[in-house]
């Protein structure tokens, strides 16, 4: 199983690694520990490099195969590491820290709709800098949108720490209101959940990474509405 050591600490840049399995097919290597986010719950896989004896190599997609992480090697990777080889993996830090800026700003979207409108989530995505979120909305007006940047700013401003936790199941789905989508994401089985607190406006389970505190998100601004259906309505958000 790969340590994940973005979990607990999404500013780790770098890391040694050992190769614990090759895959020539489709061109990749399962490692003891990882610092690139693999993608999921709409946020997109880390990029990066492998360095292989002297050789630095593109990491280019991140696959899962049961408990293996399989980063995915540039086709020019040829020949790949063997199996118990020691390894450097590094991050492309300016796309990771635009991807975790643009994460909790959608957690401060979604923490602030939740508690003001009751609305829940039915779907979301992100890229760098750029993300939409989907919410059960039955109206959105012009003036409601605005009203809402205006909020989203002041939380930005106000500096909330974001906090990191991993949680026994049976004591995380004691928090109320734990899942905010409308459909539970969650794997049946997980014996551990991760939550992400904006601390005094959000709490909910996710695994993608996270800045430390709100201030470090920059102002956000609401690029476009639009409706996606009768209780369906669409945001997407810009940073600077």
């Amino acid at each position: 199983m790969t340590e994940l050591l973005y979990h607990t600490d999404s500013y780790l840049r770098e890391t040694p690694a050992r190769v614990v399995a090759v895959n020539s097919e489709p061109g990749g290597v399962a490692l003891d520990r990882t610092v690139v986010y693999p993608g999921g719950g709409g946020q997109p896989h880390d990029l990066g490099w492998l360095e292989i004896h002297g050789r630095t190599v593109p990491i280019v997609g991140m696959q899962r195969s049961g408990d293996a992480l399989w980063h995915l090697l540039d086709a020019g990777a040829e020949p790949l590491p063997s199996a118990g080889s020691e390894v450097g993996l590094r991050l492309d830090w300016e796309r990771r820290y635009r991807l975790m800026r643009t994460h909790t700003a959608l957690h401060i979207l979604c923490g602030l709709i939740f508690r003001d409108y009751g609305a829940r989530v039915t779907g979301g995505n992100m890229e760098p800098g750029q993300a939409r979120m989907d919410f059960e909305f039955e109206r959105m007006q012009a003036a409601l949108v605005r009203e809402i940047e205006i909020e989203i700013n002041a939380e930005v401003v106000a500096a909330r720490a974001v906090r990191v936790r991993i949680l026994p199941r049976a004591e995380a789905f004691q928090i109320p209101d734990l899942i905010r989508t409308k459909i539970n994401l969650l794997p049946e089985g997980i014996a551990e959940v991760r939550t992400v607190e904006i601390v005094g406006l959000d709490l909910q389970a996710d695994g993608g990474t996270h800045v430390a505190n709100t201030a470090e998100v920059g102002p956000i601004r609401i690029v476009d509405y639009k409706s996606k259906g009768r209780i369906n309505k669409r945001l997407v958000i810009a940073l600077e």
